[in-house]
């Protein structure tokens, strides 16, 4: 994807790639000593997400652009993002045309999303921010014990695990889960998994690319 990314750029002639990384740790090492005009960041990243290393990328450089690039392109995923100061966030099936366009909009000051993003924010849910400025669907606030539970169960912890690790019953657990999950009207681990990476709760797995 890196490669792909790093040609498509280069052939078009009107940008440089000085940077790759491979998790998101390295990407908020090389965004600091490389000071690129914009940074293409994915969301799940191993090491550290992309909420994570775009956050401590703009607390350090906050005129630093970070366009998002990914698979995840949910409503959660655009406002958790945008909320921390993603300028732009486009869907990694992108054409070409949108990508070199986004890149020259934001380099610009202007914010870019993809059309059918941008068509989903103009027509869009209002979201309810908890203190740390992520966002809960629809308003939900899950309680401490409950955000842990989830936490725990994405991460693919098994129930015994989850209540060794809280020092709770495996029932009690049950019940954390299945008010969480009606909290937020889900239904499936997968779901709640979705959830807790939007909410940066918990570390995945795809690379980013840094221009």
């Amino acid at each position: 994807m890196r490669r792909g990314l790093c040609t498509l750029l280069e052939t078009d002639g009107h940008f440089k790639v000085v940077g790759q990384a491979e998790n998101g740790q390295e990407a908020v090492k090389k965004a600091q000593t490389l000071r690129p005009d914009v940074i293409l960041m994915d969301i799940a990243m191993p090491v550290l997400n992309g909420l994570q290393a775009t956050r401590q990328i703009l607390s350090a450089n906050p005129e630093a652009k970070v366009l998002i690039l990914s698979a995840h392109s949910d409503d959660e995923y655009i406002e958790c993002m945008t909320t921390v100061g993603a300028v732009g966030f486009l869907e990694k099936q992108t054409s070409a045309e949108y990508l070199t366009k986004a890149i020259h909009e934001v380099v610009n000051g202007h914010r870019f999303f993809s059309p059918t993003i941008a068509k989903r924010m103009t027509n869009g849910k209002h979201w309810a921010r908890n203190h740390d400025g992520l966002l809960k669907p629809n308003g939900v606030r899950l309680t401490s014990r409950e955000t842990k539970v989830v936490q725990l169960v994405a991460e693919g912890r098994a129930d015994k695990q989850v209540a060794a690790a809280l020092g709770i019953t495996v029932k009690t657990v049950g019940k954390h889960r299945q008010s969480a999950m009606g909290k937020l009207n889900v239904h499936e681990t997968a779901d709640l998994t979705h959830y807790a990476i939007a909410q940066g709760l918990i570390k995945s797995s795809v690379q980013v690319t840094i221009t």
